[in-house]
């Protein structure tokens, strides 16, 4: 299961190989206040565009419901119904009781911090499919699927409940993200999809009375690493673990795209018996090349305590520069031609093309025309031609891919 924030990232999922996407729209999710965030208006679109592509889509509404916001609830409920959504993702009783009056699939959300098989029980009159509290084990994982299988729990389609975990993505310092520094130092509540993350920024610690600073082991003692998990990943799956969530709503499509595509092929290694650490060593090197703060395994292993940041913002090994824009295609040669912005593309450059329909195209440069006359290089400025192997479309933005040390990428800030 994916997430997708754009369109560009719907379709960067669909590229990947996701057998299904979860997105939010309008206010009542926990990326409500996000730019990566779609309007009411745009649920149809997606449904229809996950179902010409054969896969699921999953509407959340997994914030807190207010008496005064019970009305928008259930429009968004009975617009989910209306527009196809294969579930909804939620957390609140007012949203469980009322999509299952409405016949809608509900999916209960990690805000419920499922962490034992009563708890399974009395949601299974609600859901098919659990997220479970993402501070578990493996081997508490592996003791709540054996025991819905031998107390045959099941969901209200009659199947066996099955179990959902987090494998890839940002983790928050509290119990399955019900934190409130937010709230308490900016009024903006992480529980209402406000959360303006201060958990992320650099703290010294001082005592109170004398002011003396406290030696730790850096700044950033709030801010866990990314979850990564494609060395366990073979472990959760032996577990009983049937769908495999990937954070990052916020991120952008060659995110979600390369995520997706990776953990696809270690599935895919799993059911074929061929998962190696070899696989396992190549996997995590592309992972490292899109956003990240540094990896580690999140509690399943049994960890108590967190991996901490030891730096602000992305840790990625590969950085994208914006170059410039499609405008024109041309279909029977295969052949984009692109305006240069700003800085410059040369013949064996990597770069990545990505638009809301396009997604996240991926690509060296093998061949640029100026004016029809072959070049090396083309400047800021220039309306160049290359070849490419998929349909591209105007208005699709052009990045170079470089090295994170890159000299281009010291001078330009990626918006990643």
């Amino acid at each position: 299961m994916s997430p997708v924030g754009s369109f560009d990232a719907l379709m960067a999922a669909i590229q990947g190989g996701a057998n299904s996407v979860y997105f939010g729209a309008g206010q009542l999710n926990m990326r409500a206040r996000s730019s990566s965030n779609f309007s009411p208006d745009d649920i149809r679109r997606i449904t229809d565009i996950c179902r010409e592509h054969g896969i699921r889509s999953y509407l959340t509404l997994n914030t807190i419901i207010y008496d005064e916001e019970l009305p928008l609830m259930r429009e968004m409920v009975d617009l989910a119904k209306e527009s196809g959504v294969t579930a909804i993702i939620a957390s609140d009783l007012s949203v469980l009781e009322y999509a299952r009056s409405r016949g809608v699939e509900i999916h209960i959300s990690t805000q419920c911090n499922i962490t034992n098989i009563e708890a399974v029980k009395f949601y299974s009159a609600y859901a098919d499919v659990m997220v479970l509290a993402r501070e578990l084990s493996i081997p508490q994982i592996a003791n709540i699927t054996r025991a819905i299988r031998e107390q045959n729990i099941t969901g209200p389609n009659g199947q066996p409940v099955q179990i959902e975990v987090f494998v890839h993505g940002a983790l928050c310092m509290a119990v399955s993200g019900k934190c409130y520094i937010s709230l308490d130092n900016f009024n903006s509540s992480a529980n209402r999809g406000a959360c303006l993350q201060p958990c992320r920024r650099a703290y010294t610690v001082k005592d109170a009375d004398s002011q003396i600073e406290l030696e730790i082991e850096n700044k950033y003692i709030m801010s866990p690493k990314d979850l990564m998990t494609l060395p366990i990943l073979d472990r959760l799956l032996d577990a009983g673990v049937t769908v495999l969530k990937i954070e990052g709503r916020g991120r952008s499509a060659e995110y979600v795209k390369t995520v997706t595509r990776t953990y696809h092929r270690a599935v895919e290694a799993w059911q074929q018996k061929q998962y190696t650490r070899e696989k396992v060593e190549a996997w995590t090197e592309e992972v490292r090349k899109v956003y990240n703060r540094g990896f580690w395994g999140g509690y399943y292993l049994g960890e108590k305590a967190g991996e901490w940041s030891e730096r602000y913002g992305s840790q990625a090994t590969q950085r994208k520069v914006y170059i410039g824009k499609v405008v024109n295609f041309f279909a029977r040669l295969n052949v984009a031609e692109i305006k240069i912005d700003t800085q410059s593309m040369s013949v064996g450059d990597k770069i990545l093309i990505m638009g809301p329909t396009t997604g996240a195209y991926e690509g060296e440069v093998t061949e640029i025309r100026v004016e029809e006359k072959p070049v090396e290089q083309a400047v800021k400025g220039d309306n160049c031609s290359i070849p490419v192997t998929e349909t591209l479309r105007r208005g699709d933005k052009v990045y170079l891919v470089v090295s994170a040390e890159h000299p281009l990428f010291q001078t330009q800030s990626e918006a990643n």
